[in-house]
């Protein structure tokens, strides 16, 4: 049965946590986490890019010059898509990229990227931390004493409440409680810090 070693803030290994073989077995299914993460990401789109059709752009109500006689091709508004200064033909405007995917998709592939960052030694499993931070460096300490590096995320679910407050601006440190976190949360992120608590609330998410 695998095995996550449990540390202290020091950074000491104080316990081990059993983990179930069903998720943390085997090999990685990335088409399941391509799905998830196309979705997740297009969720984040702002799709505010607006162009303007020949019906939008000011001016270009009186023909530019007369129907025949000219030798030049006819044109009614010189705000026509094959002038400068014209419209813009089939351009983007403003839409909604969002969609959605099974509840089932999703939840396996929660149950993948934590499997990717156990295969990948990225998972750092923290004792709860009960003391009261009241300065930033404080708690930036503990990170040091675990010699974390790159970006953090981290689910302190069951640890003092102080330190939503002084990891606020701690830089590349994504604090977030377990029930919130997704697959793209845990890949966009190297090291995955949790406690225990967090780390059963996410396997109850996956087991329903």
């Amino acid at each position: 049965m695998p095995t996550l070693p449990i540390l202290n803030k020091m950074g000491k290994e104080t316990d081990k946590i059993d983990l179930p073989e069903k998720v943390f077995g085997g090999r990685v299914n990335e088409a399941m986490l391509h799905q998830a993460l196309v979705m997740y990401r297009a969720g984040q789109r702002q799709g505010t890019v607006d162009t303007k059709e020949r019906a939008e752009v000011r001016g270009g109500g009186k023909k530019p010059y007369r129907q025949k006689g000219t030798g030049r091709a006819r044109h009614g508004s010189s705000r026509s898509p094959l002038w400068k200064g014209g419209g813009v033909t089939f351009g983007p405007h403003p839409r909604d990229f969002s969609y959605t995917i099974p509840k089932k998709i999703r939840r396996a592939a929660l149950k993948e990227s934590l499997n990717a960052k156990y295969q990948s030694k990225e998972i750092i499993c923290l004792e709860e931390l009960q003391d009261k931070f009241s300065k930033t460096k404080e708690f930036a300490q503990v990170l040091t004493s675990l010699k974390l590096r790159g970006k953090i995320l981290a689910l302190l679910d069951g640890c003092d409440d102080s330190i939503k407050l002084v990891s606020r601006n701690i830089p590349r440190f994504d604090l977030k409680r377990a029930v919130d976190a997704n697959a793209y949360d845990i890949l966009r992120n190297k090291t995955l810090l949790i406690t225990k608590t967090s780390f059963k609330k996410l396997l109850d998410r996956i087991e329903k």
